[in-house]
């Protein structure tokens, strides 16, 4: 017995090795307008490869080039439907030469796998392919369905997992696995993100004839401000989530004026900046928009001169998997299993593609290989024995998950 569990996981190690590599090498970074700039090769490739492994497969497009890609593994016998996740998407890999190594060529040197996307998430989307390979290869007995959901576009708009539940998906899902580099940590929490663009509002004047204009820039001083003092407010009622640190408000960009040439000697009539509001539990968003409102209402009793508005560009709820829920059990269940080790417990920095699911009313939680530091990062990697283990915890929690047999 002892042989054919290492001779399995000698097989799947050189297996996800091998197709993280070949994601890795098929560049999938969104570029409008530029030729290939999408996820398209690299859905199809998924495609292909799991149609090889004997699977129904579903393309279905986004937008042009921008493929969701669904595998379907059916028992045929009655039970649970879990979900496991991973998107085939990468950020951008930025500037060439500021690279060690080649940003798409998936180069192993030592222990660790250089790339863009072999941390995020191509190496855990390997490992959830491989893994569901595994059970397959091995016929692994389960009860239920498995899908294997590979979306486009999570690092964006997140418009892939959106058109996922959208098409009635996610309709009979119990749990999901989102596959994401957190160490191998089990993540049952996620903080919210709402983005806004916020607008102050004056009169174009010459800067040395002031009092003719309305001057933007000073109104928005006073909104930053006091966002600020709400940040704190939100900060003292709520104290540091235990795996999701503190609430946050921050101001990212600040343009004025919104549109035509800035000059020295002009007050503009407008002034843009974009919120990037975290959340916690314990937050809810429509209080927080009120919130905003109100401050606009006392600096305009304050200064009748004063105008705003804010425009919401995506709106992201905090997400909280219950510790009893049956995938957070089997998921850990399947991490002690593996590294013989007791699971850690943690949250998610951001929103996931899971964070979509949670709000169609899926159970959630986010696992998988790679350092959390190391996301979106010049030189990003992965660690290619961690790759092998992330493979047998998604294999062992599919078979808890779906034959009920998670710690109790």
């Amino acid at each position: 017995m002892e042989t054919k569990i290492n001779a399995q996981q000698v097989r799947d190690r050189e297996a996800v090795i091998s197709l993280t590599q070949k994601l890795v090498r098929i560049p999938s970074v969104y570029r409008p307008g530029v030729e290939d700039g999408n996820e398209e090769k690299a859905a199809h490739y998924v495609a292909d490869y799991l149609k090889a492994m004997g699977i129904e497969v579903f393309i279905e497009e986004v937008e042009p080039g921008r493929p969701n890609v669904i595998g379907i593994i059916d028992s045929g016998k009655p039970g649970k439907t879990l979900l496991l996740e991973g998107h085939t998407d990468v950020v951008t890999e930025g500037d060439h030469n500021s690279w060690k190594y080649e940003p798409f060529g998936a180069e192993i040197v030592g222990d660790r796998m250089y790339g863009r996307g072999t941390n995020d998430t191509k190496g855990n989307l390997a490992c959830m392919i491989t893994a569901a390979s595994s059970i397959l290869q091995d016929k692994e007995p389960f009860n239920g369905k498995i899908i294997l959901c590979i979306p486009c576009d999570e690092e964006g708009m997140m418009i892939g997992i959106k058109h996922f539940i959208k098409n009635g998906w996610a309709e009979d899902v119990d749990g999901a696995i989102i596959c994401e580099p957190e160490e191998n940590q089990v993540c049952i929490s996620q903080r919210g993100a709402m983005r806004l663009e916020l607008i102050t509002y004056g009169k174009m004047a010459h800067g040395a004839i002031s009092w003719s204009g309305i001057n933007p820039n000073l109104r928005m001083a006073k909104v930053i401000v006091e966002l600020e003092k709400l940040e704190r407010k939100e900060q003292e009622r709520l104290g540091k989530h235990p795996t999701l640190g503190w609430p946050s408000i921050t101001p990212t960009i600040l343009k004025s004026p919104v549109k035509g040439e800035a000059q020295i000697n002009v007050i503009p009539d407008q002034c843009m900046t974009t919120l990037d509001i975290r959340t916690v539990p314990g937050q809810d968003h429509e209080e927080l928009k009120q919130e905003i409102r109100n401050i606009f209402s006392r600096l305009s009793e304050e200064d009748a001169d004063f105008k705003a508005d804010f425009t919401v560009i995506e709106n992201r709820p905090w997400t909280e998997t219950d510790r009893e829920e049956a995938i957070v059990k089997s998921v850990a269940q399947a991490v002690k299993q593996v590294t013989k080790e007791d699971p850690i417990y943690n949250g998610v920095p951001g929103a996931t593609d899971g964070t979509f699911l949670h709000i169609a009313g899926i159970p959630i939680v986010t696992i998988g290989a790679g350092d959390r530091d190391i996301p979106h990062q010049i030189n990003e990697y992965v660690d290619v024995n961690e790759l092998a283990v992330t493979t047998q915890i998604y294999r062992q929690a599919c078979l808890h998950f779906l034959n009920d047999k998670g710690e109790k």
